[in-house]
């Protein structure tokens, strides 16, 4: 598949078959990951690959972090809002976790640039996994910033989870995208002057 045509047509799909990943297919991943690019060679990506019964403790950490901003958690509303999160983790037949751990070797590193390069490997992912005939989906959202969760994948004070990815085999053809005009977010830059009307 060409590059731009990947781009182009790689779309977020949650509906995905329970079918299993191979192995082959999953090694993939990440090592399409781990070719982003990283300032100063930092490579500061960690990537957790839940499949089977390994992603049961993410969801146990999902339905701890989601109790804490419930008034009662033993409400009728409370439990089944806990059961549909205890199982999120079982969307799909493969989960990785994908987090950063800012170097602490090298003391020009700029944070921002290192969530940078792992935003950069996500992506990567993303297109590897359409490559690949895999319907995909990146989640975010407070808790995965939450504490527990850092806690959960071992990681340091500065690290954090940025994104859990879902990959399956997709269950439908992925509907065609769309994107606004490019002129309402590209300004060409040609002389000097050009700056003025920013």
């Amino acid at each position: 598949m060409d590059v731009i045509e990947a781009i182009r047509s790689r779309r977020s799909m949650g509906l995905v078959k329970d079918e299993p990943v191979p192995e082959e297919v999953i090694h993939q991943l990440p090592e399409a990951g781990s070719w982003a690019p990283s300032h100063f060679r930092t490579e500061p990506w960690r990537f957790f690959v839940l499949t089977g019964e390994g992603r049961k403790p993410l969801g146990s950490v999902l339905v701890e972090i989601a109790k804490e901003s419930m008034d009662d958690p033993s409400s009728e509303t409370s439990r089944k809002k806990l059961e549909k999160t205890l199982v999120k983790p079982y969307r799909a037949p493969l989960v990785i976790t994908v987090a950063v751990e800012p170097s602490a070797d090298n003391s020009k590193v700029i944070d921002i640039e290192e969530y940078g390069a792992v935003y950069a490997a996500i992506q990567n992912m993303l297109l590897a996994a359409h490559g690949l005939g895999l319907g995909g989906f990146w989640r975010t959202g407070q808790p995965a910033y939450h504490r527990k969760m850092k806690e959960l994948f071992g990681l340091s004070e500065k690290g954090e989870v940025l994104g859990f990815l879902y990959f399956g085999y997709p269950k439908r053809e992925v509907p065609q995208g769309k994107r606004k005009d490019l002129s309402t977010c590209v300004k060409w830059l040609n002389a000097e002057k050009d700056f003025e009307n920013l």
